[in-house]
């Protein structure tokens, strides 16, 4: 019975930070933060706008209060996709977030079982939860002990454990443009920062030029005891889940990837659940029918490709090629 660290339990731009730090730093650094912190890792996938998407900005927010996070690469550009079809950086790959997120998706990636045990995935794998192994005792025994409410028992400012003295000690209390009270001046990293901003390219070179300089251009090769494969569906959980019309979360996400025609976040989708192509909602209509309406032959081809029809009929009897006439 813990309190969760993230949505809705974020004290402030540190603490996002710390975060930050935890999911976009190395699996054994995020660990170390972590297992002081939680009991549970909730990891929201599937593309679009999930947790590995939005990672990047996480990075950047880690770097800004712990500037060892990514060390002269103010944005973090050293932390994210290299090209459109998500191939993570060096540095994204190694990361805690990225191992939980791809875990037995993309091959070669498994979450270290002494760290880490899946607990849940959902359906269609949108939401995973890993429960941490090997949580420290002392820490969660000392944030019971000394916790501080007000008189009404239901404002509780959070409190760090001790075991995580060292990683606050690196931190550096992040400054905003306005902050004309304090004392110190943050002028050279708000430059830097803004530079970056302005001139993407300029930013993009910074980094490369420190992946080089660190060694880090050549990945790693993973060490996967278990072998990974991509999945793959059967005939019975396609037509299962092609037989099901209903609006839920995923349909709607579906309909606006496709409608927005964001080829990348939907092989992403694509590739760590394939179910996701035969998905229809209540009217009858899936992706397929979408791509049609919206005139994108890129995924027209790529649901092709993996097999879904083109000529069965939603329920007013139109097919996708009906759509096309309109």
């Amino acid at each position: 019975n813990r309190t969760t660290i993230a949505d809705g339990n974020t004290w402030n731009h540190e603490h996002i930070a710390l975060l930050g730090k935890a999911l976009t730093g190395s699996v054994e650094e995020g660990y170390e933060i972590a297992r002081h912190l939680a009991d549970y890792v909730l990891i929201w996938g599937g593309g679009g706008g999930d947790d590995l998407a939005k990672s990047p900005h996480l990075a950047r927010i880690a770097n800004s209060v712990y500037r060892d996070h990514c060390p002269g690469d103010v944005t973090c550009r050293a932390f994210g996709f290299v090209d459109r079809k998500g191939t993570p950086s060096p540095m994204m790959e190694k990361s805690f977030l990225y191992n939980l997120h791809s875990h037995r998706i993309v091959p070669g990636v498994t979450a270290d079982p002494e760290k880490f045990e899946p607990v849940y995935r959902s359906k269609y794998g949108k939401v995973r939860i890993y429960k941490i192994l090997g949580v420290s005792r002392k820490s969660k025994r000392w944030v019971e002990e000394n916790r501080q409410c007000d008189a009404g028992g239901w404002f509780c400012p959070g409190q760090y454990p001790p075991g995580l003295k060292e990683i606050l000690g690196k931190k550096k209390d992040f400054a905003q443009l306005e902050d004309f009270n304090r004392g110190d001046s943050d002028a050279e990293y708000q430059k830097e920062y803004f530079e970056n901003l302005n001139n993407p390219e300029l930013a993009r070179k910074r980094a490369l030029k420190k992946i080089k300089e660190e060694g880090l251009d050549e990945p790693e090769k993973k060490k996967d005891p278990i072998p990974t494969k991509v999945k793959t569906l059967s005939d019975e959980e396609k037509v299962e889940i092609y037989s099901t019309w209903e609006d839920t979360e995923d349909t709607t996400l579906m309909w606006k990837i496709v409608n927005g025609n964001a080829v990348d976040d939907l092989e992403r989708w694509l590739k760590s659940d394939p179910g996701a192509a035969w998905l229809r909602s209540a009217d009858g209509r899936g992706p397929m029918w979408w791509a049609f309406e919206s005139k994108n032959q890129d995924i027209v081809t790529i649901l092709m490709k993996m097999g879904v029809p083109h000529s069965d009929m939603d329920k007013n009897g139109l097919t996708p090629v009906d759509l096309l006439k309109d």
